[in-house]
């Protein structure tokens, strides 16, 4: 690859990365893809010539969730479809996934609204999943994915979960101390903890 194409591709893969990390502010909406969005919280594969990053599974109950992260296609001359996901290793995952054509040196974010597609199996928040992506040009990519719920960073990130009657979902509230204090009582400022006796005990007196 001439030197050209060199710098027109890492300046392809910023300009992608930048796209994933900032808000999507021109439109002026608060939509949940608008937000800022961290692909160093997802997992990353660059083995094959279609990249995999920042990929995730965010859900908002056990055991369904919305696949996001990026695709980008090393290859300057093809392009390349996405065809499907599965579970790798007896995980026991299913996708509904509509084949994703990425042009050459192009990028797919299956993190924009409606670009994500829904994952189904045994899991649930704090997992990691080992899956298999599948391609037309006949690789595929095998990644362990986290399984992320979708609420901070995240939230509204899971469009495909049916939450009517699926089960409970997460709950998004931060959780409380785990100590009460009683009346007047006030918790201590850092680690310092006063030696036994108070701040202006004495030693004691051996003589």
């Amino acid at each position: 690859m001439r030197p050209t194409m060199l710098i027109r591709r890492k300046l392809a893969l910023t300009t992608s990365a930048v796209a994933l990390a900032l808000p999507l502010s021109s439109c002026g909406f608060d939509y949940a893809t608008d937000r800022p969005y961290t692909p160093a919280a997802g997992a990353n594969e660059r083995d094959a010539e279609v990249d995999v990053l920042g990929a995730a599974i965010v859900a908002s109950r056990d055991g369904a969730g919305t696949f996001i992260g990026g695709l980008a296609n090393n290859s300057a001359t093809d392009v390349i479809t996405f065809t499907g996901l599965s579970g790798e290793g007896g995980e026991q995952v299913s996708a509904e996934v509509e084949p994703r054509p990425i042009d050459p040196l192009g990028f797919e974010n299956l993190s924009e609204e409606d670009n994500g597609f829904a994952v189904t199996g045994d899991f649930a928040a704090g997992d990691y999943l080992a899956v298999r992506l599948s391609f037309d040009n006949g690789e595929s990519v095998q990644i362990d994915v986290p399984v992320v719920t979708n609420c901070g960073i995240f939230e509204g990130f899971d469009f495909a979960s049916d939450d009517g009657d699926g089960g409970e979902t997460y709950d998004c509230e931060p959780l409380e101390s785990v100590r009460d204090y009683g009346p007047g009582e006030e918790g201590l400022e850092g680690d310092e903890l006063e030696p036994e006796g108070g701040a202006e005990s004495e030693p004691e007196n051996t003589q």
